[in-house]
């Protein structure tokens, strides 16, 4: 079960670290390209906001840090600790994306299924975890 948790996190990792650089960093690219491979969810979701986009970022970033010392120091940061937070962002965007999706959406609301099943994975019991020193 260990396994399956660390690379839940690995993936939450993965994933918080590609958006929020880029949404951080090149707001405006993000807006027009994200997810790339010729998709463009965030350009079809209304006008450019730069602010709103850097702060999606952010809190990417911060789910970053949080998973990362989750896969790190699990004894410190607790695996369900990241998972619960990626759930409290990922349930309620899914429910968002999925109850305004249109008929070219089903890769966009998978993808968002995809990122809550790997949160439901992270709370997983992942065995005892050693003590903080």
């Amino acid at each position: 079960m260990r396994t399956v948790v660390r690379a839940a996190l690995a993936l939450l990792a993965l994933s918080a670290a590609v958006v929020g650089f880029w949404a951080l960093f090149a707001p405006s690219s993000f807006y027009s390209s994200f997810p790339g491979l010729g998709y463009t969810w965030v350009s079809e979701a209304g006008p450019y906001d730069e602010h709103l986009v850097r702060d999606v970022g952010a809190l990417y970033l911060a789910l970053l840090v949080v998973t990362v010392l989750a896969l790190l120091r699990p004894a410190a940061v607790r695996p369900w600790v990241a998972g619960v937070a990626w759930l409290v962002f990922g349930v309620p965007h899914l429910v968002f994306h999925a109850a305004h999706a249109g008929p070219g959406d089903a890769v966009e609301v998978t993808a968002l299924a995809l990122s809550v099943l790997l949160a439901v994975l992270a709370c997983l019991p992942a065995g005892r975890a050693r003590s903080m020193p």
